[in-house]
């Protein structure tokens, strides 16, 4: 039966939960019927702010409100029970990043989205960024030129966590974006990295990452909890063009016409020659959208029209496969692993 409004809940009501609930709320094409989480502080201030909203402490509690999909920001380790029981009950998810903690468990959920024609969505929310767009606009038209490498910094004070490391905290968001922005899988990684403030439980609060793709491009990314300064910057070096991108900056987008190129006429050492470029540094106009609703609304067109999501289950099997590959080799004395991919299946092994 049609209805005028998708029928929405939040699973999780703690540090995200309420930027979901906040849009699906306000958003036309969707009704926010429930939001679920054991701590009734978090509830309370839901309950306050949305009187008409149902407040539940279990999940299972939805199963009966004739729901179209949920939403899941509880902790990744949850991931996968939760939204296996909830497209096990009929309804479409959208799960927050990273989608499980264990590859397996990912094929499993995207097995079961498939067999019952359900949306699984995962939030890559830089995949619906008006800065990446335009970046990856650039990127495809080859203004920037052959891309050499892309170094990456994701760093803040915390949040610190006891259950995962800041690499399955942090680096999913960068995965996404370099997946998403080249178009292709990286054949190794490597990680390294430190166990500061939670050392006595071996959790890494500091992890450098070293990509190699196919094409020879490279990626270099630092995510930590332990940093003076909130910082989320792309840095892209291209043959033609240069860019950096600062997501906490005022001006999101530099492009840089700096370059370097060598005289065709150097064949040796004797006649050798570098010509520099120093052109002009343009910062664009980017169209802003709030990146979460343009999520959020995608989520619902899905659900509406039987579309795929843009960032389905086997994107988020991807970053996960990359999240394993680069934990084995932080915990392996950051030797590189080689990661294979098929579009049926993943592998990686030590190099």
């Amino acid at each position: 039966m049609l209805r005028d409004k998708l029928r929405i809940a939040v699973i999780g009501a703690g540090h995200w939960g309420p930027n979901l609930a906040r849009n699906f709320e306000e958003m036309s094409q969707t009704q926010l019927v429930a939001v679920v989480d054991r701590k009734p502080e978090r509830t309370q201030k839901i309950a306050e702010r949305y009187p008409n909203v149902l407040i539940f402490d279990s999940y299972d509690k939805l199963f009966d409100l004739n729901l179209d999909g949920v939403v899941i920001a509880t902790p990744p380790a949850t991931h996968y029970r939760i939204a296996k029981e909830c497209m096990e009950h009929g309804l479409h998810v959208l799960v927050e990043k990273p989608l499980t903690l264990d590859s397996a468990d990912s094929e499993k959920l995207i097995q079961i989205a498939e067999a019952r024609k359900l949306v699984l969505m995962v939030g890559h929310i830089y995949e619906y960024n008006a800065a990446i767009h335009y970046i990856k606009n650039l990127i495809d038209s080859g203004e920037l030129g052959d891309i050499y490498y892309i170094d990456a910094v994701r760093a803040s004070l915390g949040l610190f966590q006891p259950d995962i490391n800041v690499l399955w905290d942090l680096a999913p968001h960068d995965f996404s974006i370099i997946l998403h922005l080249l178009g292709q899988f990286p054949s190794a990684i490597s990680a390294n990295g430190g166990s500061y403030v939670l050392n006595y439980l071996g959790v890494h609060d500091l992890v450098y990452l070293h990509l190699e793709f196919p094409n020879g491009t490279v990626s270099n990314i630092r995510v930590s909890w332990l940093d003076p300064d909130k910082t989320r910057r792309f840095t892209i070096v291209g043959s033609k063009k240069m860019l950096v991108y600062d997501d906490v900056g005022l001006e999101k987008i530099k492009v840089f016409d700096k370059g370097v190129d060598i005289h065709p006429d150097t064949d040796n050492y004797g006649n050798f020659q570098a010509q520099y470029r120093y052109g002009d540094a343009v910062t664009p106009h980017i169209n802003w959208t709030e990146p979460l609703r343009m999520e959020c609304e995608h989520f619902a067109e899905c659900i509406a029209e039987g579309k795929t999501a843009v960032s389905d289950g086997h994107n988020g099997l991807r970053v996960v496969k990359l999240l394993e590959a680069a934990d084995h080799s932080l915990h392996n004395g950051g030797n590189a692993v080689k990661v294979e991919y098929n579009p049926l299946f993943l592998r990686q092994e030590m190099i």
